[in-house]
């Protein structure tokens, strides 16, 4: 990620987290910033938006470098026409239209436009689709469809309200004498960043499976909603033959699965963070104050911490804005049950 974007998503989160907490002085302690800059942020952003949060650049432009302006406008065209294009290929399209543009003008005119890359061309198409309402190509919604597919892959899938998508990985926490090897079932709802966690001696479907009906829908359950998919690696205990225990569960529980891209270095990044801040802020400090005997006693200071982490520590989350994720979790509650009675509605305007 760009310095310049980390920038403006820093700034945005303070507005946000300003308005969420109905107070400038906090918002501004906890993210490090004055009362003056939130102001002053807070104008830029309502009279120009995101794009007015930018650092401004102290290059000037040498007009006379560039391209006529209905070239321009025929290669910024061609970024929402064909998204999917590279610079060369877009180059020869237009030559084939006798506009003549080398592929590194075709480059130079989409950085000017925040067009060089295909997440950025998409971007703006989706921009153009909400503003315009127009109706898509054959060759964008191609583009759009190869979007959806790498971010589901990648475990990017956008979430919508609690129970919308959680997240489930394996985690070796290590081995203790007299126990053995430990590993942990993490689970972790996407939205609002409540996570459970349970130990076991080894590494099954079963084991898996046993987290998620023993915490985890019990948990959706009390709160009278759905769980309506997972996202897990390839892992064994998440996929195998026909008969494989965890994909039987989750097909009894009508659970959508999703499983992350194979032979790729992105892999469920949610459970990894989670992983890491339990390691630095529980495993790290419990294994050095106390001696295991068994794993019932690591399990119930487990539970305590998995508390702890719940309902008392603020999350940086996407939807949490410093709020714990149970507190997130509760709030956003509506979210889903609205969801459920549009599904319900539909389902009865079909029948009917």
């Amino acid at each position: 990620m760009k310095s310049e974007t980390k920038l403006i998503k820093n700034k945005l989160g303070l507005l946000n987290l300003a308005e969420h907490l109905g107070n400038v002085s906090k918002a501004c302690k906890i993210m490090g910033y004055s009362r003056d800059s939130f102001y002053r942020l807070k104008e830029l952003y309502n009279v120009g938006g995101e794009i007015a949060l930018k650092e401004i650049s102290r290059s000037k432009p040498i007009p006379k470098n560039r391209v006529e302006s209905s070239i321009e406008s025929a290669a910024v065209q061609m970024a929402f026409d064909q998204p999917a294009f590279g610079q060369v290929r877009v180059s020869n399209e237009l030559r084939k239209k006798g506009i003549f543009i080398s592929p590194t003008g075709v480059r130079c005119v989409w950085q000017r436009n925040d067009l060089e890359t295909f997440s950025k061309r998409l971007k703006a198409l989706e921009s153009r689709i909400a503003q315009d309402g127009i109706i898509l190509t054959d060759a964008q919604i191609a583009a759009m469809e190869r979007k959806l597919e790498k971010r589901e892959s990648l475990g990017e899938i956008e979430t919508e309200h609690p129970g919308y998508l959680g997240s489930q990985d394996t985690y070796y926490v290590g081995n203790i004498k007299g126990v053995g090897r430990i590993y942990q079932q993490t689970f972790i709802d996407t939205y609002t960043r409540v996570a459970f966690a349970k130990l076991y001696t080894s590494k099954y479907a079963l084991t898996a499976a046993d987290t998620l009906n023993d915490k985890v829908l019990p948990f959706f359950e009390e709160n009278e909603i759905p769980l309506l998919r997972i996202l897990t690696d390839h892992g064994s205990e998440y996929k195998g033959n026909p008969d494989h225990e965890y994909q039987l569960y989750l097909a009894l529980e009508n659970i959508e699965h999703t499983k992350t891209k194979v032979r790729s270095p992105q892999t469920n990044g949610i459970c990894e963070r989670l992983h890491r801040t339990m390691q630095e802020e529980f495993y790290a400090i419990a294994f050095r104050k106390k001696l295991y005997e068994n794993l019932e006693l690591l399990q119930q200071d487990l539970d305590e911490w998995m508390h702890y982490y719940n309902n008392e520590r603020p999350h940086s989350g996407r939807y949490c804005f410093g709020k714990t994720p149970m507190q997130t979790f509760i709030e956003s509650l509506s979210l889903a049950k609205e969801k459920m009675l549009n599904q319900n509605v539909e389902n009865n305007i079909l029948t009917l």
